[in-house]
């Protein structure tokens, strides 16, 4: 059975940095292509980061410049490095895994979602 759970959200002000990670178990995840999405109050899912083939990496244009995704395939995990944190990234942030490898930013193409963290910005 495919798990994504996600850790290391929290509440920083506007400027600081925060580091996600997302453990994946039972699947292939080597093969997968991996992303980040979120979804603040009141709005639609949103593309954050994706990760594929262990180094292509791919941004949404509003953290483009402020975050990196990264991976670790012999450990099966997916970090998102934050960095400039404004009051407009505070939403909830998803892991995703996608079983095939492609550019995807459609999140119902992603077949396996963590349970998400919260991420909240203070002015």
């Amino acid at each position: 059975q495919v798990r994504l759970v996600e850790s290391g959200g929290g509440l920083v002000q506007a400027g600081d940095s925060l580091r996600l990670s997302c453990a994946a178990s039972g699947g292939t995840f080597s093969a997968y292509t991996m992303a980040w999405f979120r979804r603040a109050p009141g709005k639609e899912r949103e593309f954050v980061a994706m990760f594929r083939r262990g180094y292509l990496t791919y941004y949404g244009d509003s953290v483009k410049g402020r975050f990196t995704i990264s991976g670790d395939t012999a450990r099966n995990t997916v970090h998102l490095q934050m960095n400039s944190l404004q009051p407009e990234d505070t939403a909830v942030y998803y892991c995703a895994a996608n079983r095939f490898d492609e550019q995807q930013r459609d999140p119902q193409r992603y077949d396996y979602w963590g349970q998400g963290t919260q991420v909240t910005v203070s002015t």
